[in-house]
């Protein structure tokens, strides 16, 4: 047994997800996925707290779907299913697998869109493999994943909006995004088109780290300040997914609300390091540039 293979199986990690209604959508359009990606794959069920060892890679994933009538939640439940395959049988280079991963899914899904009654059909999609000591973030669209470490929240995704192009060019401040006409508008979504350019980082895993994965029912409802506040405050992981829902649906809950919550443990995995920032252990492997005609 290599010494890779031992740190791998000396590091577990504990999830547990929440997709909710809220308090005035018909339909829930988003997906959520905590999967253990091994011979046998093994997903966690709804709102329970599973524990995997890292020796096969753990996906976390959470799709917001779109499309009217029930489109939106047949694509976000074919962005994650489709990703899950895609992930089972990556092998080699797992930043290069990841980027595949995501591309085959959405490949998945376009082509699912041009069936009567789908057209427009599209989701986003946020997801982390967790494999070893390294997790892999990839993002389409704007649900968000953050992390939490020594204290303090970091989103380790970037929106790819309309507005958040909007604030990337300084054309407006972040505090007048949250009343923008055109806050809900996605600049890519996974099915959309045929191709798609997933933004994807690798981030070196310390000891006690903290993931929270969500879509934008949580996130426009919550600030990073008070998502990590609801976490650190929590008996558990079940607790802290129970506490964020309730929080986005007390505010309104106009939207469907999706949260995971993960952490990881083990000998395997290095304590936080003194002074270490967390942009030193997030490494960018592809970025997506909006098209400039949209802005």
């Amino acid at each position: 047994m290599t010494s890779t293979t031992q740190r791998a199986e000396d590091i577990t990690v504990r999830a547990c997800g929440i997709t909710d209604l809220g308090r005035v959508r018909k339909n829930n359009e988003d997906t959520l996925l905590i999967a253990h990606l091994s011979s046998v794959a093994k997903t966690a069920p709804p709102a329970q707290a599973v524990a995997f060892e890292a020796s096969y890679p753990v996906l976390l994933a959470v799709s917001d779907g779109m499309g009217g009538a029930a489109a939106g939640e047949v694509a976000s439940a074919l962005v994650v299913e489709a990703l899950r395959r895609a992930m089972s049988s990556a092998r080699g280079n797992w930043d290069e697998a990841t980027i595949s991963a995501v591309e085959r899914a959405n490949r998945e899904v376009w082509q699912a869109s041009q069936q009567p009654g789908r057209h427009g059909m599209g989701a986003t999609l946020t997801a982390i493999c967790v494999h070893g000591t390294e997790a892999h973030v990839a993002e389409v669209g704007d649900s968000r994943a953050y992390l939490i470490r020594n204290g303090q929240i970091l989103q380790i995704t970037h929106d790819q909006s309309f507005v958040q192009a909007l604030i990337d060019a300084g054309m407006i401040q972040p505090e007048e995004a949250e009343r923008h006409p055109m806050r809900s508008m996605l600049l890519q979504a996974m099915g959309l088109d045929p191709e798609v350019k997933a933004s994807v980082a690798r981030l070196d895993l310390r000891r006690g780290d903290r993931m929270l994965l969500c879509s934008d029912g949580l996130s426009n409802k919550l600030s990073a300040e008070e998502m990590l506040t609801a976490i650190e405050q929590a008996p558990s992981i079940e607790a802290a997914c129970q506490r964020l829902v309730a929080l986005a649906n007390g505010l309104g809950g106009e939207d469907n609300i999706t949260a995971i919550v993960a952490e990881v443990h083990g000998d395997g995995l290095t304590p936080p390091r003194r002074g270490e920032k967390v942009d030193q252990t997030l490494h960018t492997i592809t970025e997506f540039e909006p098209p400039k005609k949209k802005i």
